[in-house]
């Protein structure tokens, strides 16, 4: 499960058996207090107790009860963080509270949150929680882009691999409280080409969908006409902020509860033949939400 930085905000990760799992978690807000931590832990624990590496795309952290930020909620704030130095508190006690994680943990990527500290108080918190984390652990974790993509080296046998490409993004826009993504999965489709599975966040839910696209493809000294499967995964959220429908922001926007947890990953590689007596490498991707 290492994995490495093999270009510009493009990373490597291996992985093993004829099935291999990620998790993707994103919008988890871990510093504010609507954020369910008990949830978060539960499944982190999962991923801990399986082996499952961990991707998240993007608002790890809320960041916003700075000082200038008009955001700020004095009810909004955990006593830990109340104090003259809020940004770096927020650090040093994520560092402690993810520490039994921090070796399943492989890429973290920029959400809007992360990305408004930085255009605000010019300050890279993620940067400074993932390079404190790696030193005092001696993990290796990475600080991957807003956007950026991840190829997944499954080793299924000896000598044998197949490789998954995932272009992730953290998201953009509201959703929809109709259509809830899924004109921003289609979008991605005339954005990005080459992937296997797209994941995004930002818009606190949880749903996968599967999409076929005709493709010629070349090997054995021929070609052939096959369907190629692309996955697409929202990944929803930790902050509970629907709460009992009485009162805030969320309830006062008219935004409706929203699906709490990631989504787990499921790449599937083995050895077939086709109609012309070829071998070739079967694989496919699915998701699923993290059991109860």
């Amino acid at each position: 499960m290492d994995v490495k930085k093999i270009g510009k905000n493009v990373y490597n990760i291996l992985l093993t058996g004829k099935t291999a799992e990620v998790a993707v978690l994103s919008d988890v807000h871990w510093d504010n207090p609507k954020c369910d931590r008990k949830l978060l832990k539960k499944h982190l624990e999962y991923c801990k107790e399986n082996s499952i590496p961990v991707v998240i795309i993007g608002d790890l952290f809320c960041l916003m009860q700075g000082r200038g930020d008009n955001r700020r909620n004095k009810s909004d704030i955990l006593p830990e963080h109340n104090n003259a130095f809020y940004l770096d508190s927020i650090v040093d006690t994520a560092v402690e509270w993810f520490a039994p994680y921090a070796h399943l943990i492989k890429v973290i990527g920029y959400g809007n949150h992360e990305t408004g500290i930085i255009k605000y108080q010019e300050t890279d918190v993620l940067k400074r929680f993932v390079e404190m984390i790696n030193l005092k652990y001696n993990t290796n974790i990475q600080t991957g882009g807003y956007g950026g993509w991840i190829v997944y080296a499954v080793s299924y046998r000896k000598n044998m691999a197949a490789s998954f490409k995932h272009k992730y993004y953290h998201g953009s826009g509201g959703g929809g409280i109709v259509t809830k993504g899924a004109l921003n999965l289609t979008r991605a489709l005339e954005m990005y080409e080459d992937m296997d599975l797209f994941t995004m966040g930002h818009i606190h839910e949880n749903s996968a969908r599967n999409d076929v696209r005709e493709s010629l493809i070349a090997y054995a000294g021929k070609y052939k006409i096959k369907q190629r499967q692309i996955h697409h995964c929202i990944t929803g959220t930790y902050k509970e902020e629907y709460g009992l429908g009485t009162d805030g922001w969320h309830i006062e926007r008219g935004a409706p509860p929203k699906p709490l947890g990631g989504r787990i990953i499921t790449f599937s590689v083995k050895d077939a033949i086709d109609d012309e007596g070829v071998n070739y490498i079967d694989k496919k991707v699915d998701s699923r939400s993290f059991p109860i």
